[in-house]
């Protein structure tokens, strides 16, 4: 149900040695590149680039990243499909008779370009999510100079994330084994039960981890470890010369539409 979350791919692929520094700024430049992008054609390069890199390189496993990948993918169909039909002027691709709803050439070509965004900015958000650990992309913030006070608090809520999983896993598995899931009604009534009871063992877990955080020594401040070496001049070249080629590759494409 939990085993396989996003944080055991972030600790366990073949881009978790790469310097961190390095993945940071492919992501948030390459990312804007996206954005900034007045035709569909360059997110959706950079979308099956990352995607490239996160199933062949960093060894993804595909149906996990697929599922990943399928909310904002939703998220951008439903949006393209909107602006297509209640956004834009003009000649008319294809009119229905139901309301004189109607697509038009540009509200086709600005939902495509929207959804070709948002594609493009979660792939670049889900390499980064997917091939670097928390904890050192809290380290990059750090040096970023980010508040302290923010840094723990969103330290406190992942870690909590987690064991609001371990919980509600433990507690499935102990219902799985009575079998709490063997009809559809038996199913509802575990679940119920499951829900109603979840917050409360999970405060009670939440509370003796801080108990155990008071007597290894905390004190209200959580340090956090920087230990990554620079970019290196290799890495600023081939990555300034990719984002380059990416900004060209708007800059030719700009006046490019479907229809």
């Amino acid at each position: 149900m939990f085993e396989n979350t996003l944080d055991n791919y972030a600790h366990n692929n073949k881009l978790r040695g790469t310097n961190v520094y390095f993945k940071v700024l492919f992501a948030l430049l390459t990312m804007i590149v996206s954005l900034i992008s007045t035709s569909p054609i360059v997110p959706i390069v950079i979308t099956f680039l990352m995607s490239f890199l996160i199933i062949f390189k960093a060894k993804i496993p595909w149906k996990f990243y697929l599922k990943f990948l399928a909310i904002p993918f939703i998220f951008g169909f439903l949006t393209f499909i909107f602006m297509a039909f209640f956004f834009g002027v003009g000649d008319t691709i294809y009119e229905f008779n139901i309301f004189n709803l109607a697509i038009t050439v540009d509200g086709f070509n600005l939902g495509l370009l929207v959804f070709a965004r948002i594609m493009g900015g979660f792939s670049c958000m889900a390499f980064l999510a997917l091939t670097t650990p928390m904890t050192e992309l809290f380290s990059v913030l750090e040096t970023f100079k980010i508040p302290k006070i923010v840094l723990e608090i969103a330290m406190m809520m992942y870690r909590f994330i987690f064991v609001f999983l371990d919980e509600a896993l433990n507690m499935y598995h102990a219902q799985q084994t009575r079998l709490g899931y063997h009809s559809m009604r038996s199913s509802y009534k575990s679940l119920g039960i499951l829900a109603s009871n979840l917050f409360i063992r999970t405060w009670i877990k939440g509370e003796r981890a801080y108990i155990s955080m008071e007597s290894r020594g905390y004190n209200g401040s959580l340090h956090i470890n920087s230990y990554q070496d620079g970019i290196g001049t290799k890495n600023m070249l081939l990555l300034f010369s990719f984002e380059a080629l990416m900004v060209l590759g708007v800059y030719l494409s700009g006046n490019f539409r479907f229809i």
